[in-house]
This record gives C-alpha cells, sequence and structure tokens, in this order.
C-alpha cells in the first residue's frame, strides 16, 4: 500500500471514534485531510467541528460542515488528527503543518484524543523530525539562541524565501537534531523559554488512542 492509501485506511477507521450529534475536534495536515473527506461523508450525523487551522475550517466548510469558534464550544468527545512522530507511549512530535499551537488549545477542550498515522510514524525515541516551536516574531533570535543550548540547531522556518507566518501571525523555528529521551520535560522546559507560544511536543497530554496504517492493516494502540 502507498503512504496515501495507508492515511486513507487510518482516517476511515477514525470515523469509528465520531460520536453522533456531537461537535468533532479536527486537525491539520495530509492525514486529517484525508479524516475531513470521509467525515463530509457522515455530516449529518454531527453537529459540527472545530478546526485547528484556517486550512482545516476551509475543508471542512467546502464539505458542508458546520465549523464552530472553540469559545462556542465547552467540551468536545473527541480530537482527531495525524502526528508527524509518535511514540509507544502516544507521545508525540507535531506541528509540521505550522498549526502546533491551535492544535494543542483544541485537543485540550477534548475528552479523547485519536491519533491517525501511517506505520513510519512511530517511533521508539522522538526528534528524528525537526522539532516546531512557535513563537513571537520580535523573540525569534533570542529564542533560537535558548534552543541551541538545549541541543538542537535551530532553524527558522521559510515559505517562498521568506518567514512563513502561522494562522496566530507567528513564526516557526524548526529544532533539528535533537534525541528526546524525555519529552515530557523538555515540552515543560521550552514552553517556559520567554516568547516561546508553544512547541510541538505533545507528551504532558499526547495521543490516548492511535489508528496506525500498516500493509497488515489498521493497528489500535491505547494508551
Amino acid at each position: 500500500m502507498t503512504q496515501d492509501e495507508l492515511k486513507q485506511a487510518v482516517a476511515r477507521a477514525a470515523i469509528d471514534h465520531v460520536v453522533d450529534g456531537e461537535i468533532i475536534g479536527v486537525g491539520t495536515g495530509s492525514t486529517a485531510n484525508f479524516f475531513i473527506d470521509e467525515l463530509g461523508r457522515i455530516k449529518h450525523r454531527i453537529k459540527g467541528a472545530v478546526a485547528s487551522s484556517e486550512a482545516t475550517a476551509a475543508r471542512l466548510r467546502s464539505h458542508g460542515i458546520a465549523v464552530f469558534d472553540l469559545n462556542e464550544v465547552d467540551s468536545m468527545p473527541v480530537y482527531i488528527d495525524g502526528a508527524d512522530e509518535i511514540t509507544p507511549h502516544g507521545a508525540m512530535i507535531k506541528g509540521g503543518g505550522a498549526a502546533l499551537t491551535r492544535e494543542k488549545i483544541v485537543a485540550s477542550v477534548a475528552d479523547k484524543f485519536v491519533c491517525i498515522a501511517d506505520g513510519s510514524k512511530l517511533v521508539d525515541v522522538l526528534g528524528s523530525f525537526p522539532l516546531p516551536v512557535e513563537v513571537i516574531p520580535m523573540a525569534q533570535a533570542v529564542v533560537a539562541r535558548k534552543l541551541a543550548a538545549l541541543g538542537g540547531e535551530p532553524r527558522l522556518r521559510l515559505k517562498d524565501g521568506k518567514p512563513l507566518i502561522t494562522d496566530n501571525g507567528c513564526m516557526i523555528i524548526d529544532v533539528i537534531g535533537m534525541k528526546i529521551t524525555d519529552p515530557v520535560q523538555l515540552e515543560a522546559s521550552i514552553n517556559n523559554i520567554v516568547g516561546v507560544v508553544t512547541v510541538g511536543l505533545f507528551a504532558m497530554h499526547g495521543a490516548n488512542v492511535c489508528l496506525l496504517g500498516t500493509a497488515e492493516g489498521v493497528k489500535t494502540l491505547k494508551f
């Protein structure tokens, strides 16, 4: 199976975690896009969705799914999103699509986080994928220096030769070359750097379930 076929398989499997009549939290990225397309097929069963990015909101609306502002929502039964890396303990690196802050906010409101990913995303130790950190623009240089002191190589993420600007008006620093053996501790340390909006480590509150696409079918990991 191709990587896209694996993503499509886990997206279909995630529909089983959708709660009828409720609002669903939806993530950002290529795997989340497959899920949104599947969600469009059962849109009559749900009240609507909360999107973790402007791109996700646009895709949901293109399927006729009502998009709610998170401020209108007290709770959600489930948040469904992909991951750039995930460990057997449910800790994740996210933010390849530059939506890490909104993803973390929406996920925090949901009762359950269901991660959908192809098998290549499962790793024993996080860090092969560059660790995204969203920063306030005026703090970009000082945050980069402090990230370097933690042992990584910070690189400002660019788009079309210019700094990428997130939906929140911020920048992304990708930290390369880190072997993250204690993701909970590192998440706390980076979040405590003044000027950091959030880090793309989802370890303090990681996934509750991972639907992993493999050549043998979709495997369910519970944490």
